[in-house]
């Protein structure tokens, strides 16, 4: 299923598709046919998102459509391509979420929903009822989930601020607060350092300032008793000057 490399992929698969009328084409079960009424894609496209049609109807050519991912692209069958413009009424409203709650690349989305919209069609089950809902969650959650990952990981520009502390340019009077863990514990192992400027460091409790750089889980307190198993240890010293 080859698309030309500009464009978003929904956008390149409606051009595609706008007067295609590959085969066998699918059949609507209404029970005015034993073997069905021909539907051309349109029409097909119509009913599948018709909450007032009878809901066999539908769940009948969601059937169908899931037996045409598996046909191949010959010019004359050229249903897999076809299959992804039924879906994309569906599909249009999931990346229209992702990139507005993300700020996500619109063609990424789309070719990441695209790609699980096909993937959840092609295993769908027989016996589903409601392959459509089915499938288009299916491809919603995935690509929703791999658009959180990425965006908890997100590079930031301006690491001074990401934690919500500004720091001093001037390096004059600063303090430093270092997380380190103990030796081989799992988990966080490298040393987190952050510099405050010293005016901002009265009144303010350690920690506060560990919830503010989200230690506050690993980082319970600031002594250590002797009892139990230590955890990490967070302390606080001017920089350049030994503990």
């Amino acid at each position: 299923m080859p698309f030309p490399s500009s464009g978003g992929i929904f956008a390149v698969v409606e051009r595609r598709c706008a007067d295609g009328a590959p085969t066998p084409p699918l059949r609507l079960f209404d029970g005015s046919r034993p073997s069905g009424t021909p539907l051309t894609p349109a029409q097909a496209r119509r009913l599948l998102y018709d909450r007032s049609a009878c809901p066999e109807a539908r769940t009948a050519l969601w059937h169908q459509i899931a037996e045409r991912v598996h046909m191949d692209s010959d010019g004359r069958h050229d249903w897999p391509t076809a299959v992804l413009w039924l879906g994309l009424p569906g599909l249009r409203r999931a990346a229209f979420k992702i990139t507005s709650r993300f700020g996500a690349e619109r063609e990424d989305v789309e070719a990441e929903l695209a790609t699980c919209y096909l993937e959840a069609l092609a295993a769908v089950d027989p016996q589903d009822a409601d392959p459509g809902g089915t499938v288009l969650r299916s491809a919603s959650t995935r690509a929703w989930a791999v658009w959180r990952t990425t965006y908890l990981e997100r590079a930031v520009d301006d690491v001074e601020g990401a934690g919500g502390i500004p720091v001093a340019r001037d390096g004059g009077d600063l303090w430093q607060a270092d997380y380190d863990p103990p030796p081989d514990s799992c988990g966080l192992s490298a040393t987190l350092r952050i510099t405050v400027p010293a005016h901002r460091i009265e009144g303010v409790r350690l920690g506060a300032l560990a919830r503010a750089w989200g230690l506050a889980d690993t980082a319970a307190g600031v002594g250590y008793s002797g009892r139990g198993r230590q955890v990490a240890k967070l302390s606080l010293r001017r920089p350049g000057r030994d503990r």
